[in-house]
């Protein structure tokens, strides 16, 4: 008999992993590994912020706070979505947690029942499939076209409607494609979920990181029924690199921000408290660090863009935001996992084959990390390109 429940035996577990082990394999041998698979900003946080969390300790900032986080903090979230994404919620309906990731799941197992269906455009951020699969329900990929930016149409989203669909999942800036989602687009893909009572899980962690002069939308922003339907996530990690204090937050009609905490209250209780106040040192500090990450980033993005289009055998779409390529590789003839073990092996880059991300023809690049290790590295994956 197995030890371990069942519903793991469906959760599969990071293929990224061989990979990440056999490129730091490789450095441990002295060889000079370019990586491409960063996750996350390579700035430091904010001092201002970092001293915030200091200044909480050394005044005994150390205890519970309430499940959902400090009332200064959750305030400060309710007015900086009111500002800047339009939405209107009272700090009672916001619910800080551990982590962006952690905010998506406790939304997806607070409204999500087993055997209930959730939409999921892809190629798409690695872990929804799985937080689905956990919760007993399933996932329905929509494989989304290039064409259309790798963007979930209406129709598309129409199609995919099952008896047991409830929720769909967006996520605007996309991670891995970089596409940004109109409010033209989203008015139209709520519209589609008004008519059927679907909740959208709006991700929106890469908001900020945002370029062409193109505008972030929250899609609770769109209507009235956008707002009834749509739980919003956002954090700190991607706008003020702060991956490693694990805070994210939801925004979500009443009902759906009472089944948060009570499931919280369950499992993590509140997220680190003098972490806290770092995050509100963040909202209510200076945003200069923000803007002029994203014209580092935006330098880099112009950069590769340039660097990819001049490559044969891939094909590539401009992203308007996050900091990603999804580099296009179905005419080399290879799957994603084969072409990232052979990038690394015998050119020493790794990257993340795109089958993590539902697209299996296809390779994900970070650019967050420096133009020098950048223009290295496309040295090298363009002699790879050519030889094949």
């Amino acid at each position: 008999m197995s030890l371990i429940a069942q519903k793991f035996a469906q959760i599969s577990p990071s293929i990224t992993l061989s990979i990440t082990a056999q490129a730091r394999e490789m450095r441990e041998q002295g060889l000079d590994v370019v990586s491409f698979g960063a996750g996350e900003p390579d700035f430091d946080t904010p001092q201002h912020i970092k001293d915030a969390a200091a200044n909480a300790l050394q005044e005994g900032k150390t205890k519970y706070t309430s499940v959902i986080g400090i009332p200064e903090l959750r305030k400060a979230i309710a007015n900086k979505l009111k500002t800047e994404n339009g939405l209107d919620y009272s700090p009672s309906e916001i619910s800080v947690n551990c982590g962006a990731k952690h905010s998506c799941y406790n939304a997806i197992l607070a409204c999500v029942d087993p055997d209930d269906e959730v939409i999921i455009p892809a190629p798409y951020w690695t872990s929804y499939p799985e937080m689905v699969r956990l919760v007993g329900a399933e996932p329905y990929v929509v494989e989304t076209k290039k064409e259309n930016n790798w963007k979930l149409t209406p129709e598309e989203f129409e199609k995919a409607i099952g008896g047991s669909t409830r929720m769909l999942i967006l996520n605007s800036p996309n991670n891995p494609t970089g596409s940004v989602y109109s409010k033209e687009e989203l008015e139209a893909l709520v519209e589609v979920a008004a008519s059927e009572d679907i909740l959208i899980l709006s991700d929106e962690i890469y908001e900020k990181l945002i370029y062409n002069e193109k505008k972030h939308v929250s899609t609770a922003s769109v209507s009235e029924e956008a707002r009834r339907l749509t739980i919003t996530i956002n954090g700190f990690s991607k706008a003020y690199s702060m991956t490693g204090w694990r805070l994210g937050y939801t925004a979500a009609p009443a009902e759906i921000a009472e089944a948060i905490d009570t499931l919280q209250s369950h499992t993590t209780s509140n997220a680190t408290t003098f972490a806290q106040y770092g995050a509100l040192a963040a909202l209510q500090g200076d945003q200069g660090f923000v803007q002029e990450m994203v014209e580092e980033y935006d330098m880099r993005r112009q950069y590769m863009m340039s660097r990819l289009l001049k490559i044969r055998n891939i094909d590539v779409i401009e992203p308007e935001g996050a900091f990603y390529f999804l580099v296009d590789t179905t005419k080399m003839g290879l799957s994603s996992v084969n072409l990232a073990e052979k990038l690394l092996s015998r050119y020493h880059v790794a990257a993340v084959p795109g089958r993590a991300f539902g697209h299996d023809h296809s390779i994900r690049f970070s650019y967050a990390t420096s133009l020098e290790v950048i223009k290295k590295g496309l040295d090298r994956f363009e002699e790879f390109c050519h030889a094949h």
